[in-house]
């Protein structure tokens, strides 16, 4: 919900969800409906991949489709209704004085229990668990029912009640194990230097994201999915996809599958992790349902984003954004402390403002960065055509995609300008034909 910690939770996504998950607690926003009827798109490419002798053509699925229309329009609405619920909540506390109200409270009460006023950060952490704890409490209906039920009504999901609860609980705990550290040292800063604090919060963001990335594959994602190097019966994907990486220009520390079909039939891979962190993870969904060749081209696009230098440019761009952000909450925290009964601008009655107005900036700047996403996915497209030569493989990949993930082929364009991160798939499909007719 603060919006302005890294989404560290977020699940590995090489091929493209484009779509937010409204449960997960960064909702990075994705995927939506369709245009053209079904059997329109079936007359564009009725057999996306022929295949070799002896192999099955893929070919899209419309009943799938027509359940991936619902489930994205379904998915939508949840995300709209979690949006609304959470600047509902938190206009609540900063505008009816809730916020002031509950800071005032905490210092005597706290004094009382521990017999002398407490430090700065303890009032804090209090604050932050009387604001946070109700929402998450509130929105658990919301959580269970976008994450657990919806998913197994649509059939995706193969993950047990038990599953699911755990996740959430390491979820949590996590959340609050990196969570209050940072809140703790993004007061410390305001406190540090009251006018030049956004300065060094923006920069102690972009810190974080990247320690965050260069961890992840080694302490956090460890504690939600078993990871193990790919056996000897996959040893020519791993040569294939390790000498990708060398061609690319980058060192991979080996080549791992981890356990998606204890929670899902969606498939999905990426290329995780930062210098000596880097690997590539491949769902074992993925691996048991996609060709050799298929699977190929999905890493290529991965390794594009290598290649085209995307990670630093996206860094460099999230940099931008954090500086701006954190100065347009430094400007608001200055008119609330006249405002809206603050003490000082390091007041914790201040955090629910804060958390609004950095909400409110990426949902603005959400349609930018989705549009700048999506040329950089193209460009990894084009990349991975180019480097295989296997368009047709790359489009029976995104076929595969569509049909095993329940994911909306062709999205009305107001969707895909707002929300998607990637291109659609139908664009993706047809940029491989004509790739395919090109090099006849």
């Amino acid at each position: 919900m603060l919006g302005f910690l890294p989404d560290w939770k977020a699940k590995p996504n090489a091929i493209g969800d484009p779509f937010p998950d409204p449960s997960s607690a960064g909702c990075s926003i994705r995927r939506l409906s369709g245009a053209l009827s079904f059997s329109t798109l079936n007359l564009l490419f009725p057999s996306v991949y022929n295949g070799t002798m002896g192999e099955t053509p893929v070919v899209l699925d419309t009943e799938r489709q027509e359940r991936a229309d619902q489930y994205a329009r379904i998915r939508r609405r949840l995300w709209a209704i979690n949006l609304l619920l959470n600047g509902l909540y938190l206009g609540l506390w900063a505008g009816l004085g809730w916020a002031v109200e509950v800071r005032q409270a905490i210092t005597p009460y706290a004094a009382d229990v521990l017999g002398s006023t407490p430090p700065w950060w303890v009032e804090l952490i209090l604050f932050a668990a009387i604001l946070f704890g109700p929402w998450t409490v509130l929105t658990l209906p919301l959580d269970y029912y976008s994450g657990y039920i919806l998913p197994h009504r649509f059939g995706l999901s193969t993950q047990s009640l038990r599953g699911w609860l755990s996740d959430m609980i390491k979820g949590a705990v996590l959340g609050m194990i990196i969570g209050t550290p940072l809140l703790i040292a993004f007061y410390s800063t305001i406190r540090f230097d009251p006018k030049s604090w956004w300065i060094w919060a923006a920069g102690g963001y972009t810190l974080v994201t990247a320690v965050l990335a260069t961890i992840a594959p080694i302490l956090l994602m460890p504690i939600f999915f078993k990871f193990k190097p790919l056996g000897e019966e996959h040893s020519e994907l791993a040569e294939r996809l390790t000498l990708l990486a060398r061609s690319a220009g980058t060192h991979v520390r080996g080549v791992f599958t981890f356990d998606m079909s204890r929670r899902t039939r969606a498939a999905n891979a990426a290329l995780v992790g930062l210098g000596r962190t880097r690997r590539i993870i491949l769902g074992d969904t993925l691996l048991s349902e996609f060709t050799l060749d298929e699977i190929e081209t999905v890493m290529a696009h991965e390794l594009a984003h290598h290649a085209h230098k995307d990670i630093l440019l996206s860094l460099a761009i999230q940099t931008s954004f954090n500086f701006l952000a954190f100065y347009l909450s430094a400007v608001m925290l200055n008119w609330t402390v006249h405002q809206a009964s603050l003490t000082r601008a390091d007041d914790p009655a201040g955090l629910p403002f804060i958390a609004l107005l950095l909400g409110l900036l990426s949902l603005l700047a959400m349609p930018i960065t989705n549009a700048f996403s999506r040329w950089r996915e193209s460009m990894a497209d084009d990349y991975a055509l180019e480097v295989t030569h296997k368009p047709m493989p790359f489009a029976s990949a995104m076929t595969r995609i569509a049909n095993q993930n329940l994911a909306e082929v062709d999205p009305e364009r107001w969707v895909v300008l707002l929300l998607y991160s990637h291109p659609p798939l139908k664009s993706r499909i047809e940029k491989a034909q004509r790739f395919s007719s090109s090099t006849v």
